[in-house]
């Protein structure tokens, strides 16, 4: 009898991913090689970049039972879905969680779940067998032909797992004046309790993209992947996949896939420059500061075209919005339109629970 591992939702969405070409350059789960080198260095072993170790925890027989060469069935649902070929294996132990996510504490939500997994790990190249999974999945291949077929030789990439404010507008709002198209690829995998659901993201984009948005310069689909929380790793993470799917730019915001303040405001963009310093990434990077409303100015500015930060600023973020629709308050108009608004509140679910 074979080796056999029962998989969550987020590894089989890596599987998925890995086989599309959207986690290009991977072909399968991480080896030791490979994750060492991302968690130390932030590239692959061959020195292209990869920021996040994407990896694959076993039970301790398993890894105990794996040989090089062997190969295991991934199940879901009650079927082998996949399969790979068992290429190396590890221990993810608690100081390289620490390198990856920056902390150790557990009130972190990406800590937290690398925590909860097996510490033991096994790289190898993927195969996916239910090709039916494939259907829906997005695919480099197709949003590629649509840029194309819209005649968009320079696309901008938006991430996001937050219906859009006036703030998050702005931002798009320049990468309008900048490239031939934007598009607005929200997070619909796994995030953490609290944050707004995949229903509630999807419904403001889509009113946003109906009402607002010049109808052929903007395009919009789901991006089905886990939250990380990591931070700047996670921003140069988000460039790559962006990079991936045609995309020529990437907005990379303050605080960019941040959380609980455990990373500085511009740390991600500490990271990008960095990295494209010494590497070819492929995309080219739009760094963007905080937009926030000026009571002097009566307008959405930043730090650098106002110089009110101190005294007349208000701040516009997810986690305020949140706070508002949590305590049924309407969000002032000046952070999230009443169109937009309207549209969350219609949502059966706005919130993860």
């Amino acid at each position: 009898m074979g080796l056999r591992v029962d998989i969550d939702e987020e590894t089989l969405q890596d599987v998925i991913n890995i086989e599309t070409g959207l986690l290009y350059p991977l072909d399968g789960f991480m080896g030791e090689a490979d994750f060492r080198s991302v968690a130390d260095c932030y590239t692959m072993a061959d020195g292209q970049v990869f920021p996040i170790p994407v990896t694959l925890d076993v039970p301790k027989e398993v890894y105990r039972s794996a040989g090089k060469g062997d190969t295991v069935d991934l199940w879901s649902g009650g079927e082998c879905v996949a399969q790979f070929r068992a290429e190396s294996k590890f221990i993810m132990a608690e100081a390289d969680i620490e390198k990856i996510f920056g902390t150790l504490e557990e009130a972190h939500p990406g800590v937290w779940k690398e925590k909860n997994r097996s510490p033991y790990r096994i790289g190898g190249k993927t195969k996916l067998r239910k090709r039916e999974l494939l259907e829906d999945a997005l695919k480099p291949e197709d949003t590629k032909r649509i840029f194309a077929e819209k005649g968009w030789k320079t696309v901008a990439g938006f991430q996001t797992r937050n219906p859009i404010h006036k703030a998050h507008e702005h931002i798009q709002r320049l990468a309008l004046d900048i490239c031939d198209g934007l598009f607005i690829n929200p997070i619909t995998g796994w995030k953490k309790k609290g944050d707004f659901t995949q229903e509630a993201v999807m419904a403001a984009y889509e009113k946003m993209a109906g009402e607002f948005y010049p109808q052929e310069r903007v395009y919009m689909a789901g991006l089905k992947t886990q939250m990380r929380y990591a931070g700047p790793r996670e921003a140069v993470f988000h460039a790559v996949i962006r990079r991936n799917l045609g995309c020529t730019h990437f907005l990379i915001g303050r605080d960019h896939a941040g959380v609980g303040g455990y990373y500085g405001a511009y740390d991600a963009h500490a990271l990008a420059e960095k990295l494209t310093g010494e590497h070819e990434l492929g995309i080219k990077l739009l760094l963007t500061r905080e937009p926030y409303y000026c009571n002097k100015c009566k307008q959405i500015v930043t730090d650098r075209t106002c110089r009110h930060y101190e005294t007349e600023r208000v701040e516009i973020s997810g986690t305020i919005i949140r706070e508002y629709l949590k305590a049924g308050h309407i969000p002032n108009e000046i952070m999230m339109r009443r169109e937009i608004f309207s549209a969350v509140l219609k949502c059966s679910n706005i919130f993860i629970e």
